[in-house]
């Protein structure tokens, strides 16, 4: 495995050097603020960025189940979010403890017969799902068993899970007749891997369905942008009682189901009819995106659409969602390569305005909003208010887990031109 990163030179003979920068001197680049020097000067900026927050990230949180500063064991869906994007970086540019943080999760959870602690199927809870997607890494390493019985148990969830009349995934049980942008994210690309690696082909058209229903009644085409949530029943307070849409367009909802579309698509057939129509949900999700990034520091705020507007702020975890699907869409020839330059610009607005250095060797992502539903107990509303009056934080792993992955993709896209 690799101990660090390596940088290529051309020497005045032409012939190319190789300079291992190791983990001890990247850790010396904690005199700087963040690791924005790093990712400019750097052609492996992005990487540079990516091992710095993980190896961070494992200092705030040593037990991986942690990291959503939970006080005992969970499954849950951001433990899963972290453990993938560890095990991205370990794929891409080595480093043992990355793997173990996420195995570590992994056999913290689940028990010599597969079965998954904290995990309540009878709950329909599509978030549960998203922990699931790690584990397909793990199986193709190890062979294990446990973890293909536990991959296909949550697999089973989607059998009976409670849909609309439309055939969408509720949310959760607990919110009925309900799809969040959320909830595409979670279990879309799960449900998509699984039908790839354990031969379902079948799935694909349900998967789709996931899609354009949740689009078809989400979208607003004079804005570009997706509303949170659609409650079918138009019963919830929130709900608008013509459309059932939310009243407003919650930034990492957006960054949610634009990453369940880039990501999707890796394993959504090419032939497949519906192949086109999720590029071009895709394409109008990024335009519209876009159309709201904050022209001075390249972030987005957390009310998307109302940047001006006294209270709201440039949020941490939903321009972290964006700056990687935007920079993956454009590598991948999802969408035009003209949307680069904003995928470029939101992440270097992420290490130059939202990462601070801690001085103690370690980084953290500011500016992060712990979390924002709608409706519950207490109840919430879906308003301007609402959102912005949710706690904000450091390092939530919402937030830490897509600034690893933009990181990889800011480093893949460098390497190409």
């Amino acid at each position: 495995m690799l101990a660090g990163i390596y940088e290529v030179a051309e020497n005045k003979f032409g012939m190319k050097k190789m300079f291992l920068l190791t983990v001890t001197a990247i850790l010396l680049i904690g005199i700087l603020p963040g690791c924005s020097q790093v990712a400019q000067k750097s052609d492996k900026g992005g990487v540079a960025c990516a091992i710095r927050m993980a190896d961070s990230e494992m200092k705030h949180f040593p037990e991986p189940w942690s990291v959503d500063y939970n006080p005992k064991p969970i499954w849950n869906y951001t433990q899963g979010l972290v453990a993938q994007s560890m095990l991205e970086l370990w794929k891409t540019n080595g480093g043992e403890q990355y793997y173990n943080y996420a195995k570590t999760y992994a056999d913290k959870l689940i028990d010599a017969n597969g079965a998954i602690s904290e995990y309540k199927l009878e709950e329909y809870n599509i978030d549960r799902l998203n922990s699931g997607k790690f584990l397909f890494i793990l199986y193709e390493v190890t062979k294990d068993e446990r973890y293909a019985k536990a991959i296909n148990y949550m697999r089973h969830q989607l059998d009976t899970h409670p849909r609309t009349s439309e055939g969408g995934f509720w949310h959760k049980k607990r919110y009925p007749h309900q799809m969040w942008l959320d909830g595409l994210y979670m279990g879309a690309p799960f449900y998509a891997q699984y039908a790839v690696m354990f031969s379902e082909p079948a799935a694909f058209d349900d998967i789709l369905l996931q899609f354009t229903t949740v689009h078809k009644h989400t979208y607003n085409p004079e804005t570009g942008l997706n509303y949170h949530g659609w409650d079918e029943s138009k019963t919830q307070r929130w709900a608008d009682k013509s459309t059932g849409c939310s009243p407003n367009y919650w930034g990492r909802a957006e960054g949610w189901y634009a990453m369940a579309l880039v990501d999707v698509l890796d394993f959504f057939p090419k032939e497949h009819p519906g192949y086109q129509e999720i590029i071009k949900i895709l394409n109008q999700v990024v335009t519209g995106v876009v159309r709201y990034q904050d022209a001075q520091t390249g972030l987005w705020y957390q009310v998307i659409d109302q940047g001006n507007r006294e209270g709201n702020y440039l949020e941490a975890t939903a321009s972290s969602m964006f700056a990687y699907a935007i920079l993956k869409a454009v590598r991948k020839g999802y969408i035009a390569p003209e949307y680069k330059d904003a995928g470029v610009k939101g992440y270097n607005g992420i290490v130059s305005k939202l990462i601070k250095d801690n001085g103690d060797g370690t980084i953290s992502l500011t500016n992060c909003c712990s979390v924002a539903g709608l409706g519950g107990d207490p109840y919430r509303d879906g308003s301007f208010e609402y959102y912005n009056g949710e706690e904000v934080r450091d390092n939530d792993p919402k937030g830490v887990g897509p600034f690893i992955k933009a990181s990889l993709e800011y480093e893949k896209i460098s390497s190409i031109n």
